[in-house]
């Protein structure tokens, strides 16, 4: 794969991955380069509400103001991904605080006061920590089948029913993709 192609898209964790930090993933790519991939796992909230960590961001957290676990590395580091709201033509898309990851998604520099892009954004989650692969680490495990790769409908990462999303994406696929959404929790028990 080329390095732009997994940004953007998603990485779904196959039935059959064993790693407890990624069973039944859905993660988001939101760099892949020579260098390795980073990612945030979307579908994985925690109890903690975003105004215990970072109080002023917490008004834009929106519905769903909890802190995800975006990964098993870092998870005292905070990541902030937002949305831009469509903006009027001749406008800057790329405002001050915002680096565009993929169409209308980007990470927000979280040091920076949220009245700078509270105008500019229409969806914004806070995860703490990351997934992160080196230099050729995710390419060995899609080649193993332990991921699967899918592109990402503009409201995954930002769904209200994270709990969900693992089903929901698989089930929007065709072919036997959409038949692994009803894959059971414990297939022991089947």
């Amino acid at each position: 794969m080329s390095d732009t192609e997994l940004t953007g898209r998603l990485l779904v964790a196959t039935p059959l991955l064993v790693d407890p930090n990624f069973d039944r993933a859905v993660v988001l790519v939101l760099d892949h380069d020579t260098d390795g991939t980073l990612g945030v796992v979307i579908n994985r909230p925690t109890t903690v509400p975003v105004h215990e960590v970072l109080p002023a961001w917490s008004e834009l957290a929106g519905p769903m103001p909890m802190v995800f676990q975006g990964g098993p590395v870092a998870l005292d580091s905070a990541l902030g991904l937002a949305e831009l709201r469509a903006l009027p033509r001749g406008e800057d898309p790329d405002p001050l605080g915002w680096r565009r990851v993929h169409g209308d998604l980007g990470l927000v520099d979280l040091d920076l006061p949220p009245e700078l892009l509270a105008a500019e954004i229409s969806a914004f989650r806070v995860y703490a920590g990351y997934a992160g692969w080196s230099a050729g680490q995710l390419e060995r495990e899609l080649g193993q089948g332990a991921w699967y790769v899918i592109d990402a409908a503009p409201a995954d990462a930002f769904t209200l029913s994270p709990e969900l999303a693992w089903r929901t994406v698989l089930r929007r696929q065709r072919g036997g993709l959409a038949l692994l959404s009803t894959f059971p929790d414990d297939p022991e028990l089947n």
